[in-house]
């Protein structure tokens, strides 16, 4: 009879995927890097994840997951939909990837070809995301909703660019949140 594997194997693979992936980027990493890291034989990876595709997928589950969590923390945080845009640029500035940047970013530029599952997952989250803030925004007192969620965003984006890495990500978030305030009181 064979072996069941463990019921964190699934999440073991995931780990060394997102690990390697962060740190070099996805097309970078083959497949045997990451059972490599693992520390799982190969039959057991593709049993887990069907293809490197449906690996990558997963991963930008789990950095979708992660700006869900970032939003909800935002909006569990302060009482005004301006305070919960600051805040929402505070907690990514303090939370901001090493000097690789956004993993979901970065793959949507290693897979341009818009029928890719990644780029489609990356681009719908991105829509998902703008969506979020725009309902957030329209809670404002701003006369322009769009015009703050494009502010805002260019804001984020600036911090999950690897130049904010480079730069120093402490002083970057300062400006961050010092520049958000300002956007939302204008």
């Amino acid at each position: 009879m064979a072996r069941r594997p463990s019921p964190q194997t699934r999440e073991r693979i995931l780990d060394a995927a997102t690990e390697l992936f962060d740190r070099y980027g996805v097309h970078a990493v083959g497949m045997q890097r990451i059972i490599d890291e693992a520390a799982c034989g190969k039959n057991l990876l593709y049993r887990e994840f069907a293809s490197k595709d449906e690996l990558v997928v997963a991963y930008l589950h789990r950095g979708s997951s992660h700006w869900n969590s970032t939003l909800a923390r935002a909006l569990a945080a302060a009482t005004t939909p301006e305070d919960q845009l600051v805040e929402l640029v505070r907690i990514v500035g303090d939370s901001v990837p090493g000097t690789r940047g956004c993993g979901l970013r970065n793959t949507l530029a290693e897979y341009p070809d818009r029928d890719h599952p990644a780029h489609r997952f990356v681009v719908e989250h991105l829509q998902t995301v703008r969506n979020q803030l725009r309902e957030l925004a329209a809670r404002t007192s701003t006369a322009d909703p769009d015009q703050l969620v494009d502010r805002i965003l260019l804001i984020i984006n600036g911090l999950y660019s690897p130049d904010c890495g480079i730069a120093g990500t402490s002083t970057a978030a300062t400006a961050a949140v010092d520049l958000a305030r300002e956007v939302v009181s204008s």
